[in-house]
């Protein structure tokens, strides 16, 4: 039995902690910590994008905009602006804010399908200005990033950039499941059952809306940040449309509304294709057929379904 000062929330980031550890001990190559970098970075994307899928019922299909946002920045803001690193990654976070404040207002009125052409609207403006604007963003040939300097030191190595992601990812994973818990998750919890009740029940809908949509635009910002100083390059590719699905698959293959769901689907979708390259020509196509049958036999998504399967076991 957990003990009763051990939450559920504080057990899964215990977890994630430990298995940062357990890994590192493990790993027997640089590529392992690359591929797990890049797994902790597409994490903290799914993390917030399920904030807003699971948590709020609000479908988004341009989320890469985001991450785009984010990764552009701490290219263009020392090239442009004079800014050193850390600071062009935070005016990054404060620009996709701004910008989900600005467009999330009349967007997020609408609902289902209308909702979700209107991101993928979004997502795709924002793409096409990273991909039209050579003389500023490089254009599709994309641009060079700056190594980060801490205090003097050289950010370098893929183990570096485990461990700086990795507890990224745990701090993103600490600040949503505090959102889950909070009087603002309950109330984004109601609106997503019914918009009408939660309206009835005196819950300001827009406003939870839009400040779910904030967060998770912020979420997707970082990442791409990160995503930007570790590959220390940037191109119009990662804020296509094919990302930003990428990214929703990750939360409904995981589950959607579980945290520790969105970080699984982003372990499934970023390891599994380098597991596949053993079929070469047809790796696509498995990668494919492997999706299908996690939908088929894991409905919610691997970690609830797991969960249900698990407590169905032990009753």
């Amino acid at each position: 039995m957990m003990p009763h000062w051990l939450t559920p929330r504080h057990a899964t980031v215990a977890g994630l902690a430990l298995l940062l550890l357990a890994l590192w001990l493990v790993f027997p190559s640089g590529f392992s910590f690359r591929v797990a970098t890049l797994v902790w970075i597409s994490a903290l994307a799914a993390v917030g994008l399920n904030l807003l899928m699971g948590l709020a019922g609000q479908v988004s299909l341009g989320h890469a905009g985001f991450v785009g946002i984010g990764a552009y920045a701490v290219a263009l803001g020392p090239r442009h602006l004079g800014l050193d690193l850390l600071p062009s990654l935070g005016l990054g976070l404060v620009l996709a804010g701004l910008l989900a404040l600005l467009v999330g207002r009349p967007i997020l009125r609408l609902r289902g399908h209308y909702l979700a052409v209107a991101t993928l609207g979004l997502g795709i403006l924002i793409w096409l200005v990273l991909n039209s604007e050579v003389a500023i963003t490089g254009g599709p040939d994309g641009i060079q990033v700056r190594r980060l300097v801490l205090f003097g030191w050289r950010v370098a190595g893929a183990e570096t950039w485990y461990w700086i992601t990795g507890l990224a990812l745990v701090l993103g994973v600490l600040v949503a499941l505090n959102l889950e818990d909070s009087p603002t998750g309950r109330a984004l919890r109601a609106l997503h059952d019914s918009e009408v009740a939660a309206a009835v029940a005196g819950i300001d809908v827009a406003r939870a809306k839009l400040a779910v949509f904030v967060i998770a635009a912020v979420y997707a910002a970082l990442a791409g940040g990160l995503l930007a100083l570790f590959n220390r390059f940037v191109t119009p590719q990662t804020a296509d449309f094919l990302h930003s699905i990428e990214l929703v698959t990750m939360v409904v293959i995981g589950g959607m509304g579980s945290c520790l769901g969105a970080v699984v689907g982003a372990a499934v979708l970023t390891v599994l294709p380098q597991a596949l390259t053993v079929f070469h020509d047809y790796e696509h196509a498995v990668l494919g057929l492997t999706i299908i049958l996690f939908m088929i036999f894991l409905r919610q998504g691997i970690v609830p379904s797991l969960a249900a399967l698990l407590a169905r076991r032990v009753a």
